[in-house]
């Protein structure tokens, strides 16, 4: 096979200008190819190569070959998910590249995924509604997705810069009604919405099936009533509103809630006769505790459960099991995170006696720096107070329990021995290290670290398993040090 060398050598020189060049990113047998032997691939297999790397790099590699220029507007997938410092500097090449792609689109070619990161910008956002706003009368869309970055990062953003951004967002959603319609996915941030700017969004994206929230709200004293007939997953993280109260949410599955400014009934679930999964955090800085038979009240279909304590602070009230059983009937996987590590975990042995179908338990402990609020004292931090689980309890469907920051002591030596004693049918215990924490090490860099008692030798873990083990009577199941 000859080559053309000087041509090939001119290519090769164009497609590599700067590091998200798309030849970096082909397969090796397609980079040993002449380019010329690429571009004479038929379409279909040329479609599958470029849909594996980003629509930008696409752009620019298509732009080498004639043969190549109309392959762009023939994507079934247009993703532009640039960083955010990457984003910032090509704003406008985001807003062009759309118009571009979406306006020449063949209209019997469905796109099965539109995905679009850009920065709030009026102008820009104008473009880039449009665009996606008339593309969605004349062409079948599977999924869309908008993620809006704004101008200034939340550490920068004043409450007058996120009403702002509210009123500029609500105007892009009034002035390009069309775009969000179709949305199946919103990401937003750094907002401070109206009362009723959140429902006329909802009522705006009627295809709307995953809304994610960072920094949002309306107030202090609001409170937010969600309904959406599509709605599959919510996300709110560090949001401010007194409670929010799910209304109706018939098709809604995921819930993740995070770090609510108010203790007072922060979450009211209404109608969500799906609900399967919740994640729940919180830094618990006023130290009220919340029972989960009152938050959970309305959700006995809940099967996945991860609860986040940040701050490592207890913010879950430990439940006697005839009142907990009803909402924890149906859960399956349960996921503790940031236990404090001075802290006896055996308090979420009630976890494990009100919830009979669980089948995986895995429990992470930490000993930040970072997250701490002030110097308090270990004991005024992670007090819980809860009565000894029943010694005869048994629990016939635990097979995996898994504990980050494990230490060869008593507080978890006791407590894995307790599980194995409750659960008959454990199939594997799986203990991990610490976690290593990077912010702690930036931000406390010459900080004392407590030693770790994890067990290295092959001597310390066999003596470990024999601590848990001793007292069970049931076959003991397989106990892995991962270091």
């Amino acid at each position: 096979m000859k080559f053309n060398r000087g041509r090939r050598h001119r290519r090769n020189s164009k497609a590599e200008v700067g590091s998200g060049g798309m030849l970096s990113k082909l397969p090796g047998d397609i980079q040993a190819c002449n380019w010329d032997r690429l571009s004479e691939l038929p379409a279909d297999v040329l479609l599958n190569i470029l849909e594996r790397v980003g629509t930008l790099d696409v752009v620019r590699t298509c732009i080498l070959s004639k043969q190549m220029q109309k392959l762009p507007a023939m994507l079934s997938q247009i993703v532009i998910d640039l960083s955010p410092r990457d984003l910032f500097q090509k704003s406008d090449v985001v807003a062009d590249v759309t118009n571009k792609i979406l306006s020449k689109r063949p209209p019997h070619i469905t796109i099965r995924k539109l995905k679009l990161k850009f920065v709030l910008s009026p102008s820009r956002c104008l473009s880039i509604g449009k665009s996606v706003g008339l593309a969605m009368t004349t062409q079948k869309f599977d999924a869309a997705e908008f993620e809006i970055m704004t101008p200034l990062d939340f550490h920068l953003c004043t409450d007058a810069y996120c009403l702002l951004f509210a009123k500029q967002f609500n105007n892009f959603v009034h002035d390009c009604p069309d775009a969000f319609a179709g949305l199946t996915r919103l990401h937003l941030r750094n907002m401070r919405f109206g009362e009723s700017d959140i429902p006329n969004i909802l009522s705006n994206c009627k295809r709307l099936e995953s809304l994610s929230f960072f920094m949002c709200g309306v107030g202090i004293g609001s409170v937010l009533h969600v309904e959406h007939t599509q709605l599959v997953e919510l996300v709110m993280s560090y949001c401010v509103f007194k409670t929010v109260d799910l209304s109706s949410l018939p098709k809604l599955q995921r819930m993740t809630f995070g770090d609510w400014p108010c203790d007072e009934n922060p979450l009211v679930l209404g109608f969500v006769p799906q609900l399967s999964k919740i994640s729940l955090a919180n830094p618990n800085f006023s130290g009220k505790t919340h029972n989960l038979s009152k938050l959970l009240a309305n959700a006995p279909t809940v099967n996945d459960l991860f609860l986040e304590f940040r701050s490592e602070k207890i913010w879950v009230q430990p439940e006697c099991p005839r009142v907990l059983a009803p909402v924890l009937a149906r859960l399956r996987f349960v996921n503790l995170d940031h236990l404090p590590e001075e802290c006896d975990i055996s308090w979420t042995m009630f976890l494990l006696e009100a919830a009979p179908s669980v089948e995986d338990l895995c429990i992470i402990v930490w000993d930040h720096k970072c997250r701490k609020k002030s110097h308090e004292s270990y004991s005024k931090k992670t007090e819980v107070k809860w009565e000894a689980s029943d010694p005869d309890f048994k629990h016939k469907n635990l097979a995996r329990l898994t504990i980050y920051g494990f230490q060869s002591d008593g507080n978890f030596t006791r407590y894995v021995r307790r599980v194995i004693q409750a659960a008959v049918n454990i199939r594997k215990v799986s203990l991990h290290d610490r976690k290593a924490c990077q912010l702690c090490a930036e931000k406390f860099p010459h900080a004392e670290v407590r030693p770790s008692g994890y067990p290295r030798t092959s001597k310390e873990m066999d003596s470990s398993r024999k601590k848990m083990a001793a007292a069970s009577a049931a076959a003991c199941p397989d106990i892995h040090f991962c270091s």
